[in-house]
């Protein structure tokens, strides 16, 4: 499902509510540095066709305007959710597009929280932490607990690694939202005991303030995965919820 335009929607998301969607890589292509099997973008060679990013100017022309139809028109917007066909803080100009997008939104659509979709690679990039630390909802992904199962699931680029992307989680001092995807597929199954403990141990030592555990949803350019049932990762996730942990779970 791949976004034209830079500013979209809203649409009706199943974690964020009437969400106006934020699309910062190319308008006709895919740029990721994650290749993720259930990804609804495709995979990454099929998105190859174009690699112009929008610009600050560009995003902020098309924000404030969209806004402003929205405002006219009475129409609720719940986050301004930056997602798009990849993974959005790959943008060079990321760190200045929040700041334009918080201006914009204090101005013209207060009620909205702003929300940044991450895979959280570049979170060790010091501007990129620091812009995702303004930002209302920073919502990094962390799928599997392993180097080996991350490369099963998510395909990342060269040099990935859980450890490296857990201290990173560690800097925000739990003011952030983790989110995982739970599936089977025929080399991982976010069910496994020894995998699910691994990452609940994880989640203890990052203590996100929330947890978003969801499952595939729309088609994906992998063919043999399985989704899980609302009440099977329920039950799943049932420990961290008995110890305290705020967990919103969707199917």
């Amino acid at each position: 499902m791949m976004r034209e335009d830079i500013v979209f929607g809203p649409i009706r998301s199943r974690r964020l509510g009437s969400s106006l969607g934020i699309n910062l890589l190319p308008r006709y292509g895919k740029l990721c540095n994650f290749d993720c099997i259930y990804c609804e973008c495709g995979w990454n060679k099929d998105g190859r066709n174009d690699r112009r990013l929008p610009t600050a100017v560009e995003l902020e022309d098309a924000l404030k305007a969209k806004l402003e139809e929205c405002a006219a028109g009475g129409i609720r917007i719940d986050s301004i959710t930056f997602s798009g066909d990849g993974e959005p803080t790959l943008n060079p100009e990321f760190p200045e597009i929040i700041d334009i997008t918080l201006s914009l939104r204090d101005a013209l659509c207060p009620g909205a929280k702003v929300s940044v979709l991450t895979n959280a690679t570049m979170i060790g990039r010091e501007q990129v932490f620091q812009a995702l630390r303004k930002v209302d909802n920073p919502i990094l992904k962390l799928d599997a607990p392993t180097d080996d199962a991350v490369r099963r699931i998510n395909c990342p680029a060269p040099g990935y690694s859980v450890e490296a992307t857990v201290e990173g989680m560690l800097r925000f001092e739990g003011d952030f939202v983790l989110q995982t995807m739970f599936l089977r597929s025929p080399d991982f199954d976010s069910s496994d005991p020894h995998m699910l403990s691994q990452w609940m141990d994880i989640v203890r030592r990052v203590s996100p303030r929330e947890i978003m555990v969801y499952t595939i949803d729309r088609e994906t350019p992998a063919s043999d995965l399985e989704k899980f049932t609302v009440e099977e990762m329920t039950a799943l996730v049932q420990p961290l919820i008995d110890e305290g942990f705020k967990v919103q779970v969707r199917g």
